[in-house]
């Protein structure tokens, strides 16, 4: 059976909303959360992006049994990764050994601030694939150093690590971050229901591993209202990953989505309370191999209605397939 997350998306909801509304959704029985770690919405309407990690170490402390993930950390360039390594064996250990670090390569509007440029996708990739190196080797404990072409540690250690090692998430959507995925995931995160891509993780690393993806959806008793709310806010995702990682500001993501039409989003999107279309939805990812697929409510003020909406017919109605 599909396992069936609740997203925390900081880029549309303020940081002590997000600890409760995870916590509702653990009471709601979703079976476990994401969070997202940005340092920009992708749109300015959509108003927020506190800082991930203290939104994690409250979510930690505040629910009792609901694994967490990043969707997904970006340990290139605004985070050196043995500093993401500690952040992860922390919330590793204050969440009694829930959590798993989605790492990705990022995108140019989170990672532009520190204002070292952003390298093109071979670049990003070969960083990407030091900092999962850099991770892992200082979550097996003891002093470690590391001399890389694009980072360097000099003799550190993690003093707080849970008693087994957080397992790492590899988001990929081609070929590089695929292989990427494939040689260090203890799990696949990807964007779409690439039966190829999943069948690849697995040949490579062996059936049975988790493989991660995301569905967004539009619930409102009112389809219009929803639509309208679906295209305001989400509107920035429809021209694609490869547009997605490249521009570097909200006002870019809304001049590149200045097409996009509230029908274009509602063809991708189930908006309104049609239990079945998202259930079908669901069902695309199922059908590709993924084991967990997280939920993301579009609306910050529309969170309650969603849980309570699922827990009474959603939830219920996924499980039943």
């Amino acid at each position: 059976m599909t396992r069936i997350g609740y997203t925390m998306m900081g880029e549309q909801t303020p940081a002590r909303q997000l600890v409760d509304d995870v916590v509702a959704a653990e009471r709601a029985g979703f079976d476990y959360a994401v969070a997202s770690d940005h340092y920009f919405p992708w749109l300015e309407e959509m108003g927020h992006s506190p800082y991930a990690w203290s939104v994690l170490g409250a979510a930690a402390y505040a629910t009792e049994n609901l694994p967490l993930m990043t969707y997904v950390t970006c340990p290139i360039m605004r985070y050196h990764p043995a500093v993401v390594a500690q952040k992860a064996a922390t919330v590793g250990v204050l969440s009694g050994g829930r959590f798993t670090l989605g790492l990705g390569a990022g995108e140019n509007l989170n990672e532009h601030v520190i204002g070292q440029g952003w390298p093109p996708v071979n670049t990003r990739h070969e960083m990407f694939r030091e900092a999962i190196e850099i991770i892992k080797g200082l979550f097996e404990g003891g002093y470690f150093t590391y001399r890389g072409e694009y980072f360097d540690v000099d003799s550190a250690k993690l003093f707080d690590l849970p008693e087994q090692p957080v397992p790492l998430a590899i988001a990929a959507s081609g070929t590089q971050s695929g292989d990427i995925a494939a040689r260090y995931g203890d799990a696949l995160v990807a964007v779409d229901p690439d039966t190829d891509l999943v069948r690849w993780f697995n040949d490579s690393r062996g059936q049975g591993r988790p493989v991660y993806g995301q569905l967004a959806i539009s619930y409102d008793p009112d389809r219009d209202a929803a639509v309208e709310r679906a295209h305001r806010l989400w509107r920035w995702a429809l021209p694609g990953w490869k547009v997605m990682a490249e521009l570097p500001a909200p006002v870019n993501f809304a001049a590149a989505a200045a097409t996009v039409r509230p029908e274009d989003v509602a063809e991708k999107i189930p908006c309104g309370a049609d239990v079945e279309a998202v259930v079908e939805a669901v069902r695309a990812y199922t059908d590709a191999g993924f084991t967990h697929v997280a939920l993301v409510q579009i609306g910050a003020e529309h969170q309650r209605a969603f849980i309570e909406w699922s827990e009474k017919e959603l939830l219920p109605a996924l499980r039943r397939g």
